[in-house]
């Protein structure tokens, strides 16, 4: 049995043949309170029927549902197929979504959590336990940061470039900066509160600003430079205002200042031959840190022999306190570990939020600093403080612009 149903006049036309499964709903539907018919050909139609019934649900339950329901599915995909396909699509978006706005918080606060905590413990270990080799405590973290890249690239867990004589030579003037970047910022954070310590280090921005403009001709927008000019002021009126100012500690970090600018500026000329030095013609961050702090080891001994440090860590009575030795080796780790949170969040978000949150990441360790170590504060220089932090916000805001 067929029907055949047209559409007219413009509409199309829409067949619709009444196949054996269309006679199942059929006589599935009848009402099963339905008189008998009394009839011999009754009788017999019945019969037939009941027996095309049993052997058309055999045949239904040899197929499964599944081959029905793929056949209607099928003759409607036009009605239905893109419903469907537009909710599991949804469905993964929603999922990968979920797990796309998880990357940038886990690895922003990772990042937050180990630079706030390498900078308070550095504070321990050089003001409350009053221990005054910077260089050597250099010396230790480093080592412990080379020890792990070298154990994780041994075991294939991260890769690492393999380093070659022209590659370590033209890395050298890179690691000397750094070095001297690493002891000047021991020797201000030692005579320095941590809230003046990131205050000044707004200076390093503007330095940072005019080298690029000198060497590679990037030239910045008024916003940025307003931003300098606040940062500028702050850091003047925070030192006229600091009621435990130190002249020693102010010109390192001065020094300090003047050598991560040159840091950043030095790195950027030479990231281009060395990667031409490197047999695979890349560089990863990895490799740099291991380049980093591998280099760093002879120098750090050489400056420990010529400023006599190595005596006075065999006598100072604070290398035999446990906990001493707890604080100086997860500074080691937790610089290791500003490394690697810094690059996942990197790569997570991009460089203008990697800016804003490192700016805004100066708050809580202002307010940490000042509370844990009983800094002495005055009205002019709490709002001096504030006036840097502002200003470091504004200027990351301006480069992002």
């Amino acid at each position: 049995m067929s029907w055949n149903t047209s559409y007219k006049p413009n509409g199309p036309r829409l067949a619709i043949n009444m196949s054996s499964e269309f006679k199942l709903d059929v006589i599935m539907s009848r009402d099963p309170e339905e008189p008998e018919s009394s009839s011999s050909n009754g009788k017999m139609i019945l019969s037939e029927s009941k027996n095309g019934l049993h052997r058309m649900i055999n045949g239904i339950q040899k197929q499964g549902y599944r081959g029905l329901s793929d056949r209607f599915f099928r003759g409607n995909r036009a009605a239905y197929g893109g419903a469907v396909n537009i909710a599991v699509d949804m469905d993964e978006r929603r999922e990968h979504g979920l797990g796309t706005k998880s990357g940038p918080l886990l690895s922003g606060a990772a990042y937050c959590v180990s630079s706030c905590s390498m900078i308070l413990l550095n504070k321990v270990v050089l003001s409350s336990y009053n221990f005054n080799a910077g260089i050597s405590l250099m010396f230790y973290q480093n080592l412990i940061s080379t020890l792990v890249v070298v154990i994780f690239g041994l075991s294939g867990a991260i890769s690492v470039e393999k380093l070659n004589w022209k590659l370590i030579k033209l890395w050298i003037p890179v690691n000397i900066i750094f070095v001297g970047m690493l002891v000047s910022g021991m020797y201000s954070l030692k005579y320095i509160n941590i809230a003046m310590v990131t205050i000044l280090k707004n200076v390093t921005n503007i330095l940072t600003a005019v080298g690029e403009l000198y060497i590679f001709r990037k030239q910045q927008n008024q916003k940025v430079w307003t931003a300098m000019f606040l940062m500028i002021i702050s850091a003047i009126t925070g030192g006229i205002t600091d009621l435990s100012f130190d002249g020693t500690g102010y010109a390192w970090q001065i020094i300090n200042c003047v050598l991560t600018a040159s840091y950043s500026l030095t790195l950027r000329l030479v990231m281009d031959k060395a990667k031409q030095a490197t047999r695979s013609g890349s560089l990863n961050e990895f490799s740099m840190v291991l380049l980093n702090n591998l280099l760093s080891l002879p120098f750090a001994i050489l400056l420990i022999l010529l400023f006599d440090e190595w005596r006075y860590v065999m006598t100072v009575d604070v290398i035999n306190l446990p906990m001493f030795w707890v604080a100086a080796t997860a500074s080691g780790f937790l610089g290791l570990a500003i490394s690697f949170t810094s690059m996942w969040f990197l790569k997570q978000t991009g460089p203008t939020t990697y800016s804003l949150v490192g700016s805004l990441n100066k708050i809580p360790l202002s307010i940490a600093g000042l509370v844990l170590f009983k800094v002495p504060l005055s009205l002019p220089n709490m709002f001096s403080i504030l006036f840097g932090l502002f200003a470091g916000i504004f200027f990351a805001r301006a480069k992002m612009s």
